[in-house]
């Protein structure tokens, strides 16, 4: 099981920790803050984080509409999800990014989750702040709501990137190449993930690898209470199974319900989890204190 989760001063010293007046609940191996991420990673050590996973506003809080449910419904999922103009969200954007790419070890590695709303911007960021793009990852979701004005093909995607904190240099990062080739049935994981209703099967094989299939989030999932943007456990599982070791630390700066901090400590990971609502650090703080242990690495059937 992971060891309880320390917390350091800017300079990594013992005894006080800048970041306790910030702490809103802890367990073995998590901890959860509450405040600004652009506010608080400054006061963790530079190179103290081995993996990040972000899901940051996608600004589309604005008064349009989407499908919920079979019928048209106001996009309002918070005052955080408010878009304050292109160049406002985009300078939020090289903000947090910049205070995570400091955190970050050298072989460590940033994924960004996002929609066409907020990836381009997100992906010029990194660019521009000397983030090697290792990956770009497509989620298919083929249960995606429908387009309800029927002016646009339907949304049925979003966008993971996957970057190393440097661009130039000998590749560092971590990456379990062997774990998801075998995942994947003995031939390379492609960067197409699919996300079908639950129950769907994998995908079958067509001879140059798999689709995978993941689930959306389980009824399970959200027993202790919903976040609009949550993501789905197992999507988490297989980033931080691929990306990361037993042992090291999991950051999610927008934690939001908590998935990540479930995947990693699961997974014998530590997790520090940031989030500037209280009402959602609390259901984070019950799904992590009341988790099931990680399932074990899906197998191709025989």
């Amino acid at each position: 099981m992971p060891t309880p989760l320390r917390l350091f001063g800017p300079e990594g010293r013992s005894g006080h920790d800048a970041l306790d007046a910030h702490r809103t609940a802890s367990g073995p191996g998590w901890s959860l803050l509450r405040g600004d991420c652009r506010e608080l990673l400054p006061l963790l050590p530079p190179a103290s984080v081995d993996l990040i996973f972000a899901d940051p506003p996608y600004f589309l809080s604005n008064g349009g509409f989407t499908c919920h449910a079979g019928r048209r419904a106001p996009v309002r999922k918070g005052a955080w999800d408010a878009s304050r103009g292109v160049a406002e969200d985009h300078r939020f954007n090289v903000a947090w990014l910049a205070a995570c790419q400091r955190v970050l070890k050298p072989e460590g590695t940033l994924w960004v989750s996002g929609t066409q709303h907020v990836i381009f911007s997100v992906g010029f960021a990194l660019q521009s702040l000397g983030f090697k793009l290792l990956n770009t990852v497509t989620w298919y979701k083929p249960n995606a709501s429908p387009n309800l004005s029927c002016r646009y093909f339907t949304h049925s995607s979003e966008l993971l990137l996957w970057a190393a904190p440097a661009s130039s240099g000998r590749l560092r990062h971590t990456f379990h190449y062997p774990l998801m080739r075998e995942e994947a049935g003995g031939k390379q994981m492609r960067d197409v993930w699919a996300l079908p209703r639950p129950g769907d099967e994998e995908l079958a094989d067509d001879g140059q690898g798999r689709v995978w299939t993941l689930t959306g989030p389980r009824r399970a999932e959200k027993a202790l209470g919903r976040h609009p943007t949550q993501k789905p456990l197992a999507l988490l599982e297989r980033i931080v199974r691929a990306t990361s070791s037993p042992g090291a630390l999991v950051l999610d700066p927008f934690c939001g319900s908590g998935t990540t901090g479930v995947a990693a400590v699961g997974l014998e990971r530590r997790f520090l989890g940031l989030d500037t609502s209280g009402e959602y650090l609390a259901l984070a703080r019950s799904r992590l204190e009341t988790r099931a242990p990680a399932p074990p690495s899906p197998r191709r059937a025989t």
